[in-house]
């Protein structure tokens, strides 16, 4: 008896190159970024970024080894789960953000609580996909299939409601500081509003691709998304290229959360940090 082949159709080897090149790209300069500016909370972005570049490595390696479960197993566990790691440091530069503008009463969350309810939700989502994509990638019949689809749609809907909420917070924040803002706010090394701007950017990119997941696996397997090939590339791939792309220029350096010391990263014209 023939042996199942995994793939639904034949992985697209030019289109998987040019996304591990750009993934692998903006990794390295993530991490160059990174330990120039010590921004030790960004990590996650560099371990999604890695796992985005082995993912579509492992789609390039399917491309000629349709029948191994392998490369299909690694590429829809690594791109599956690497917008979690992203949202993960998206989630703690807005605690950050509100510590540094010294505006914590203007947090409808506590803001030692704002990065450990987001951030463990984010972990609570991850292991969730994890589950199912395990289930998903060992299934041997359609029931079983089906139930590794419903338990990562699940962790995509919870991902969801928890970006979510998570807006809702962010929105209130900055409406606060606009209307009364503190002092530290209108510190000129700090552009809190421009990077709460590219907060909410991120945010939506992330939003629309889990939104994309989420349709996808309620299709099931038989649906048109995970039957075609480019829905992945448009509605996932340049999606989290832009979220790396944009996160360059969002790089804060040391925000210190228990100092009165800011110590920002040179971002866009105009913001030099002071010396």
């Amino acid at each position: 008896m023939a042996k199942e082949q995994p793939w639904n159709y034949v992985p697209s080897l030019p289109l998987a190159i040019v996304a591990t090149t750009v993934f692998a790209s903006l990794t390295i300069l993530h991490i160059f970024r990174l330990f120039r500016t010590r921004t030790w909370f960004c990590i996650p972005f560099i371990i999604g970024g890695a796992f985005e570049t082995i993912g579509y490595g492992a789609r390039a390696a399917g491309h000629s080894n349709l029948d191994s479960l392998t490369p299909y197993i690694i590429q829809a566990l690594l791109i599956l789960l690497a917008p979690i790691l992203f949202a993960a440091s998206v989630y703690m530069i807005l605690g950050r953000l509100i510590r540094a503008t010294s505006a914590e009463s203007y947090s409808i969350i506590r803001v030692n609580w704002v990065t450990k309810i987001f951030v463990g939700g984010d972990i609570f989502s991850f292991l969730v996909q994890a589950l199912g994509a395990g289930m998903l990638s060992g299934a041997k019949t359609q029931n079983s299939k089906k139930r590794g689809e419903t338990v990562i749609l699940a962790g995509l809907i919870f991902q969801i409601i928890i970006f979510c909420f998570f807006i809702l917070v962010a929105l209130v924040f900055h409406n606060r500081l606009r209307t009364r803002p503190t002092e530290k706010s209108t510190a000129s090394e700090l552009p809190w509003e421009r990077l709460m701007f590219m907060l909410y950017g991120v945010s939506v990119l992330i939003t629309t691709r889990n939104v994309f997941r989420v349709i996808e696996y309620a299709m099931g397997e038989t649906g048109y998304l995970l039957q075609k090939e480019w829905p992945i590339y448009v509605f996932d791939t340049v999606l989290m290229a832009c979220v790396l792309g944009i996160c360059q220029m969002w790089y804060v350096g040391k925000i210190r959360p228990k100092s009165d010391d800011v110590d920002l990263e040179t971002i866009g014209e105009g913001h030099q940090p002071s010396q």
